[in-house]
C-alpha cells in the first residue's frame, strides 16, 4: 500500500484528544508557557504521544508533534491514520512539525483541540498544500563503476 493514499479508518477522536491532554500535561515549556501535547495514531492501532520539550537554546527545542513522530518510529511504525494537538488556544502544528508529517502521511487526519475542550478536524494536505516530498527529489545517480584495477 502506498503510504500517502488516502486512509478510510475508524477511530474515536475523543480517545485521541484524550491521549494530547495527556501529553500536554507533561510538556516541559518554561521559557513560551505554550504546552502541546501530541497524539498519533500509527496504523497498527496503537498510539504514540508527545510533547514540547523547550531548551534555554531555543532552537534546540522540540515540539510535540515530531516527538510523537520521532517516537513512532524509533518503534517501528511508519503508517499513520491521525493526529490529535491539543494547545491552550487550539494552535495548529507549525511549518516544521507538518513537513516531518508529511514525510509519512500526506493525508494524515488532524484533529486540532483547546482548552475548552472544543476540537476541529482538517488534513495535512489542507494545513500543507503542494507539499515537498520525495517524489520531488532527482534519482539516485548510479553507483560509479569501479575502473580495472580496484581492489
Amino acid at each position: 500500500m502506498n503510504r500517502n493514499q488516502p486512509t478510510i479508518v475508524d477511530f474515536d477522536p475523543q480517545v485521541l484528544l484524550e491521549h494530547a491532554r495527556e501529553a500536554q500535561d507533561r510538556a516541559y515549556a518554561p521559557y513560551s508557557h505554550y504546552r502541546v501535547g501530541a497524539a498519533l495514531l500509527g496504523r497498527s492501532g496503537r498510539i504514540y504521544t508527545g510533547c514540547n520539550v523547550e531548551n534555554a537554546v531555543y532552537p534546540l527545542s522540540t515540539c510535540a508533534e515530531r516527538t510523537a513522530v520521532v517516537k513512532a518510529v524509533s518503534e517501528g511504525e511508519r503508517e499513520f491514520i491521525a493526529l490529535a494537538v491539543v494547545t491552550e488556544n487550539g494552535g495548529t502544528p507549525c511549518g516544521s512539525c507538518r513537513q516531518t508529517l508529511r514525510e509519512f502521511a500526506e493525508d494524515l487526519i488532524i484533529l486540532i483541540g483547546d482548552a475548552a475542550g472544543r476540537h476541529r478536524q482538517t488534513t495535512l494536505r489542507q494545513l500543507l498544500p503542494e507539499s515537498f516530498s520525495a517524489a520531488d527529489l532527482p534519482s539516485a545517480p548510479p553507483e560509479p563503476s569501479c575502473p580495472a584495477g580496484c581492489p
